[in-house]
């Protein structure tokens, strides 16, 4: 349905009523070109995996060496919830004054941020890296301090290095609670990815939001658009999350995920048998 730009006028309001919304998503003039929702969600899930994954380069094996050998404890602490405090505006601001007169490289990627657009992705990097360490470099620490003492020992006794402790049997073992920590930061930066819009040359969801303040009226590019764009922040979290639970089902072994039931599984066998797990008992208690 292509949007009708007869105004639709909020009661008591000179903005345009939120049933604009619904026709501004089913306009296909607004999901398609360069400046389309298509494009503007391809640029902020291409920001949050960007930024969730330098994230997970530098807060996991922190997190890891901390948890594994108690040293710098205080930093998890102090760290994380010095990080959480940062004003996420002001810091991306601050950073492009400091940052981006000195970056010189006019290069662009295409499809993705235009040329001249270099100097300003790196500041937003930053803070949208910034926002996502906290959860994952607590929870890497945690899931490591919760792994059972006596998995440790057992390992260390079939002659496994500390690198291999590490490897093969603590992070198994925290992977439920790293998981949730890479799941609530990259929450956190899909739904403040939007800042990238402030800065010249990036896009993004924010883009709607940023020039529909300017424009609050108009039908097509004012408050329908800014609407409609958080709402499309909102789904992409819930899907995004859905896949990480996917994922984690995946990668997490199902005894640490407490999936695999071993008890179920052999009554099961004796049912499928014939064999009463009641008279079974009664034969193991004789």
């Amino acid at each position: 349905m292509i949007l009708n730009h007869v105004s639709v006028v909020a009661a008591g309001s000179d903005l345009p009523g939120l049933d604009r919304v619904p026709l501004w998503l089913n306009d296909p003039a607004n999901w398609w070109g360069p400046d389309g929702l298509l494009a503007r969600v391809r640029e902020h899930l291409t920001y949050t995996a960007a930024a969730v994954l330098i994230a997970l380069l530098i807060a996991l094996p922190l997190g890891l060496f901390v948890g594994h050998t108690g040293r710098g404890q205080f930093l998890i602490a102090g760290l994380a919830n010095g990080l959480r405090a940062v004003p996420t505006l002001g810091f991306v601001v601050f950073l492009v004054v400091a940052i981006s007169p000195h970056i010189h490289s006019r290069g662009a990627i295409p499809g993705l941020v235009p040329r001249g657009g270099l100097p300003y992705i790196v500041p937003v990097l930053i803070v949208l890296v910034v926002l996502a360490i906290p959860p994952i470099l607590s929870n890497t620490y945690a899931g490591v301090q919760a792994v059972d003492p006596a998995a440790r020992d057992a390992a260390t006794g079939m002659g496994m290095r500390g690198s291999q402790v590490v490897w093969r049997v603590e992070l198994p073992c925290a992977l439920p609670l790293i998981m949730s920590g890479v799941r609530s930061a990259t929450l956190q930066v899909i739904a403040t990815a939007t800042v990238a819009a402030y800065v010249p040359f990036l896009g993004g969801l924010g883009r709607f939001i940023i020039d529909g303040v300017q424009q609050l009226t108009n039908l097509q590019f004012g408050y329908p658009a800014m609407v409609s764009a958080g709402l499309v922040v909102a789904v992409l979290a819930v899907i995004v999350d859905g896949l990480l639970i996917l994922l984690e089902r995946l990668i997490v072994s199902r005894g640490v995920s407490g999936r695999f039931d071993t008890r179920a599984r052999t009554l099961g066998a004796l049912a499928a048998s014939g064999i009463s797990p009641e008279g079974d008992a009664e034969v193991v208690a004789a």
